[in-house]
């Protein structure tokens, strides 16, 4: 029980986030540690050693079939090889050289063809077409995105009308090498940045600023026209991982802040907050098409992580804060098509980004988040692996106590807080729905007790009213009509009425 109290948190030294050659720049779990400059030269190297040993094989290849295809002529017809070797002549030879070169030339590409990639893109069914909708959408932003691009290049003139014809000849390009892979796909974007920098720094003499400006600009225009073709692209694996990567982290939603030792306290409203607005901006990056928006969308989110814990310890947050609280981030948000972006970013980004600055911090730091969450076991949550393997099959759902901070086996749950803030707010509106139910029936009963005695008070005062009129029934007496002055005696002795008089005129 003690050691599973002694929590030993998530620390990663700032020398692991930088190039293992130690170039001082950050490297990238995806260039096995490299800065991209430095994984460039590797590249190069090794592919270049590549292409001589593949030179090699097939001259070696060609001397064979030529000794094979000697010694069969010669075996064959010796008089007529004997009479013709005499007279070698010159075209024989040209003809023999041209077919020479040819043939080392095709079984060099036989060595480079990408043939699993050609057949899966020709089994590819029709019907992966995106939508009507989706295609205009994508249409109307790659305009827009051209519009802005020319406009910002009018306020560079000469330079940029040069820069312009460059970016339209390097996209023509582009379009006729749909087959190559995704990493000679970045070898030539990142070639064609790195030499239109340099022709920004020497030739055209512009500062580290405007050039950089530059640059990005440069960026979003080539990256928005060539986003559909080079994202996610099917001569990859990178839709496996990120089928791989999603099921990973839907399978480890039991972990909670405490088990990263998260220094963020979300019972605040204002780290809340700031977690969800960090897990917005990582989600959000899946909707960007520019590699340096989508960059954008991390440090964002980081900031937001800093924030939150800047508030719940009431300091500024550490670098052996803000990678757990990372870690966490990813686990809430499991963002779509995670190792797709990474990839995306790591090949097609502008290389001095990922190797400086913030960006490229908060970039190394995700992918260190990703590496740990792929290879998370049961010693990396100071669990035991009985524990582990509980939770990762669903039988078991840790929980934790307020009082000794004990993780219990039992599904005693009285007493007991759930240390999920998402699980807690679900307890919490399940109370809520209770007392409304407890309450609803209690109106519903008052209710029908009303209804009850209306009904029993109507029913006795029906029988009120019956028995007063038993009790006492109405008689109704009849009356003779008379005149009104019937019953006066002394009418007799009433003079006789007035009779008017005539008067003749």
């Amino acid at each position: 029980m003690s050691q599973r109290t002694e929590r030993r948190g998530i620390h990663v030294d700032q020398s692991d986030l930088l190039c293992k050659k130690g170039c001082g720049y950050y490297g990238n779990a995806a260039w096995q540690g490299l800065c991209s400059k430095c994984w460039r030269e590797e590249y190069q190297r090794v592919r270049q050693k590549q292409i001589q040993d593949d030179w090699a094989l097939a001259e070696k290849l060609q001397r064979e079939e030529e000794e094979a295809y000697a010694s069969s002529h010669s075996v064959r017809d010796p008089q007529s090889a004997a009479g013709h070797a005499a007279l070698a002549p010159f075209s024989k030879f040209e003809e023999k050289k041209t077919n020479e070169k040819t043939r080392k030339v095709t079984t060099v590409k036989k060595f480079f063809s990408p043939s699993s990639r050609t057949s899966s893109k020709k089994e590819s069914p029709e019907g992966k077409t995106p939508s009507p909708s989706i295609s205009r959408h994508a249409s109307f932003d790659t305009d827009q995105v051209s519009k802005d691009f020319v406009e910002f290049l009018k306020n560079l003139h000469k330079p940029g009308r040069e820069i312009h014809k460059q970016c339209r000849a390097f996209l023509m390009n582009m379009s006729s090498k749909k087959d190559l892979g995704a990493d000679e796909l970045s070898e030539c974007v990142q070639d064609f940045y790195q030499s239109l920098a340099d022709r920004l720094t020497g030739h055209f003499k512009g500062s580290s600023e405007s050039v950089e400006q530059v640059m990005d600009q440069v960026e979003k225009y080539i990256m928005t026209r060539l986003y559909k073709s080079v994202f996610c692209p099917e001569t990859t694996d990178d839709e496996k991982k990120d089928l791989a990567i999603q099921h990973r982290i839907r399978a480890l939603h039991w972990v909670t802040i405490q088990m990263l030792c998260v220094s963020m306290d979300e019972e605040i409203p204002e780290v809340s907050e700031n977690v969800l607005k960090a897990i917005t901006d990582v989600i959000e990056m899946d909707s960007k098409r520019v590699p340096r928006d989508k960059l954008a969308c991390i440090t964002r989110c980081s900031k937001h992580i800093f924030s939150a814990i800047r508030i719940t310890k009431n300091e500024p947050a550490s670098a052996d804060d803000f990678l757990p609280a990372l870690i966490y981030i990813v686990l809430k948000a499991n963002p779509p098509r995670l190792q797709s972006n990474i990839q995306y970013i790591t090949r097609f980004c502008n290389p001095s980004r990922l190797m400086t600055g913030e960006d490229g911090y908060y970039f190394t730091n995700l992918c260190c988040a990703v590496a740990f969450i792929e290879k998370l076991d049961a010693q990396s949550l100071n669990l035991s692996p009985e524990e582990f393997e509980r939770y990762m099959s669903g039988q078991a759902s840790p929980r934790f106590s307020s009082s000794d901070g004990d993780w219990p086996d039992g599904a005693q749950g009285v007493g007991v807080a759930v240390t999920n803030p998402a699980l807690a707010q679900l307890n919490h509106n399940l109370e809520l729905l209770s007392g409304l139910c407890s309450r609803q029936e209690a109106v519903m009963e008052a209710a029908q007790s009303l209804q009850a005695d209306l009904l029993s008070w109507s029913e006795s005062v029906q029988r009120e009213v019956r028995d007063i009129l038993e009790k006492y029934p109405l008689e109704i007496k009849s009356s003779k009509v008379s005149a009104i002055d019937t019953n006066n005696v002394d009418n007799e002795n009433l003079p006789s009425p007035i009779k008017p008089q005539v008067f003749a005129g």
